[in-house]
């Protein structure tokens, strides 16, 4: 008997099914075209849309609204399918493996521990070590900056490695060869479980220059133009059928012909970044392969690559943006700042999304992106399979449907695990997805995985035997983070497709065939019932109280050492006014350092002393409003120091002016003309003494409080 195969999992950030090359796009991935040689590449696998609900279907086996995380945990809201806790009756396959004998490291993105518990005040149940890993070194939220993350090792804050010209995607990949070298020194009979989940593509697009200068001028004739061409590319790759047609682009996306020049000199640019930072994440996961080749461990692991949780994101809107958590909230800058800002896209000083049409067109040939469970655009992503060991058809396509939740089955199946009826004396619920391994031989097998339904927001479809029900129920998937108005779902027109024959869910048939959509629409509803989210749900624009460790405070103090707390679970210090006063012991000699922060360069706001010894507040607002305020140096002994931030009022987003106090007397004030709207940032945290991920100000990463201590912070809310 073959020993048990080693399982390496990757899986990418949103990137669409167009836009790796190795399936017809226009990035180049060697290591993704390595790969598809030696293995199998997938043309039918989906995922369910949105970020979370893909990671926990598939570390589970099972539908997302199964598991609690139906969707993306920054949307959860008090209702079981969509409250963003994963349950007990739907153990991850690492507790699974990790009971059988492997070793299980969680590497990169987690995405699917609740904000009430991910701070150090624990518990630390739904982070990667409660969920059956090892070990877990990455970050926890949705996304982070690359060049200066919010790290977490185990359930510690961590410092980012110092190193000149750092990426986090780089670091990520030398963590997992290091443990993979240490399994293999310790325990090198024992087979090992690897979920390595990099940042990349998500925004923030950053990447080294150098990937990004190699895609100079390729995106200039625009995203219709790159969108046309790309199914030529993946019919000779024999990715598409050749009968495939191009589905028009949205009415929602303007023409690139329609775009001023210089919304197109910086949309070109925005992709020029992305594409390079695809690449850059491809070219580095070729490493780890490397690694696994030169160690011999290669020949007998499951390496699976999953492209993308989702679609191409359109969340950086319609002209993109150098700053995109301020276009989330409606605070998109000025198309002269983008210009302005052109060569900073892609570094340290921005927080880049690109435009929505180049999301589209990274989705070719489909309709929609990330976010549109309806349609194909947001569900179908690449993935491509090897195990030299088991899968001898190497270079082959498979086009049997496959989803995100056969990885699990698959897995346990390879390494000859039952599926558990308990687990930690909790009975599991059976898994829903089907192992694909019947695929590996045969081309030809009939598919097993007959039935899918998606939901994610309200936009819902449901696949059976070849067909597909699909109702859009409007709106566009770039206005994130800003209100939206219910709908009424039983008004939602319902299309019908024939996949057999319509690779690309162009043709609707609802008119040609009411009786099959009706049975179809049956059925989605049937299976709707059997996961509970009937009746259906916008998640963005469903509120209600969810655990919060802040409750309903307004008086809080806080010591040195209090790192690495979310935004939404500290002081909400946007929409309201608000006092701070910091108590500073200064030794002999010069203090300076970070006193208190929030956010990081996206927006925030910092309390630092800058290498002098002066007080300094920086508050930023996107790429709206930037305040500096500055004391004089703080001699030795104990000092006060106070930012009172007094809010215009009037709404969401408003100006306020802010003083800086030291010593009772006001060293120096201001005004900003906006404030954030919702948030400064969904991945910075609120720290005292260091500053934990990217910098607020003018100073140098983490930055920790010296030559004195901060005695502590008191911090007052209005109601």
């Amino acid at each position: 008997m073959s020993p048990r195969p080693n399982v390496v999992v990757v899986l990418l950030d949103d990137v669409g099914f167009g836009a790796p090359g190795t399936f017809g796009g226009p990035v180049d991935t060697p290591t993704l075209d390595a790969l598809a040689d030696d293995g199998l590449r997938y043309n039918r696998f989906h995922t369910t849309a949105i970020c979370s609900p893909t990671r926990a279907s598939l570390l589970t086996g099972r539908d997302p609204h199964v598991t609690g995380v139906g969707t993306v945990l920054n949307s959860a809201f008090d209702h079981p399918a969509y409250k963003g806790v994963l349950r007990a009756e739907t153990a991850t396959v690492a507790r699974t493996l990790q009971e059988n004998g492997y070793s299980t490291a969680c590497v990169g993105k987690w995405h699917l521990a609740p904000a009430w518990e991910s701070s150090q005040a624990g518990p630390f149940t739904r982070w990667p070590t409660g969920q059956g890993f090892d070990t877990f070194y990455g970050f926890l939220g949705g996304e982070t900056h690359q060049f200066e993350p919010t790290l977490y090792e185990g359930t510690a804050p961590v410092e980012r490695p110092d190193r000149p010209d750092y990426h986090l995607t780089e670091d990520l990949v030398d963590r997992s060869i290091s443990w993979i070298r240490m399994q293999r020194t310790m325990t090198p009979g024992r087979p090992f479980f690897l979920y390595l989940a990099p940042g990349a593509t998500h925004a923030p697009l950053h990447v080294p220059g150098a990937w990004s200068e190699k895609y100079r001028g390729r995106f200039d004739e625009g995203w219709d133009a790159m969108r046309e061409a790309t199914p030529a590319r993946q019919k000779a790759a024999g990715i598409l059928p050749a009968d495939t047609c191009l589905t028009p682009r949205p009415v929602e996306i303007p023409a690139w012909a329609d775009v001023s020049e210089d919304e197109r000199t910086v949309a070109a640019r925005l992709m020029e970044v992305y594409a390079g930072f695809l690449e850059h994440t491809d070219v580095h996961i070729g490493r780890l392969v490397d690694e696994l080749k030169a160690s011999g461990e290669f020949e007998n692991t499951l390496f699976c690559y999953v492209v993308g949780d989702n679609g191409s994101s359109a969340e950086g809107g319609l002209p993109g943006s150098i700053n995109y958590m301020g276009a989330l909230q409606g605070m998109q800058e000025s198309t002269r700042a983008q210009v302005a800002g052109i060569d900073r896209i892609g570094g340290p000083d921005s927080y880049a999304q690109y435009p929505a049409g180049w999301a589209w067109a990274m989705t070719a040939p489909f309709q929609w992106m990330k976010q549109i469970a309806s349609h194909l655009g947001g569900t179908r992503n690449p993935m491509v399979l090897t195990w030299p060991a088991g899968i001898t058809d190497r270079g082959a396509v498979r086009e049997q449907f496959t989803h995100v939740n056969d990885l699990a089955p698959k897995i346990l199946e390879l390494a000859g695990i039952a599926q558990p009826d308990t687990v930690d004396g909790v009975a599991q619920l059976p898994m829903d997805g089907t192992s694909l391994a019947y695929s590996f031989a045969d081309p030809e097998a009939p598919e097993r995985h007959e039935t899918q339904y998606f939901e994610v927001n309200g936009h819902r479809s449901i696949y059976h035997r070849g067909w597909m029900a699909s109702a859009h129920p409007g709106g566009v998937p770039w206005t994130v983070g800003r209100p939206g108005t219910p709908r009424p779902f039983e008004d939602d027109e319902w299309e019908l497709y024939d996949l057999r024959s319509d690779f690309s869910q162009a043709h609707d048939l609802a008119q040609q065939e009411p009786e099959r959509l009706a049975e179809l629409t049956a059925l989605f509803s049937e299976h709707a019932e059997r996961v509970g989210i009937l009746p259906l749900h916008d998640a963005r624009v469903s509120r209600t109280p969810m655990p919060n460790l802040v409750e309903d405070r307004t008086s809080f103090t806080f010591h040195a050492g209090t790192v690495g707390i979310p935004e939404s679970q500290a002081p909400r210090m946007v929409g309201r006014s608000w006092h701070l006063r910091a108590v500073l012991d200064v030794g002999e000699g010069t203090a300076q350092g970070v006193v208190a922060s929030m956010g990081g360069r996206a927006a925030g706001w910092a309390l630092w002393l800058d290498p002098a010894g002066r007080p300094v507040l920086t508050y930023r607002t996107f790429e709206i409003a930037e305040l500096v305020l500055t004391g004089t140096p703080l001699a030795p002994g104990r000092h006060q120091v106070e930012v009172v931030l007094r809010y215009d009022g009037g709404g969401r987003g408003r100006g306020a002016t802010i003083g800086l106090v030291v010593d009772g007397k006001t060293a120096e004030d201001g005004r900003v003309v906006a404030t954030p709207p919702a948030v400064f940032s969904i991945d910075e945290t609120f720290d005292i003494g260091p500053n934990t991920g990217s910098p607020v100000g003018d100073y140098p990463v983490i930055n920790p409080f010296r030559g004195g201590t901060v005695a502590r912070v008191d911090i007052e809310l209005d109601g």
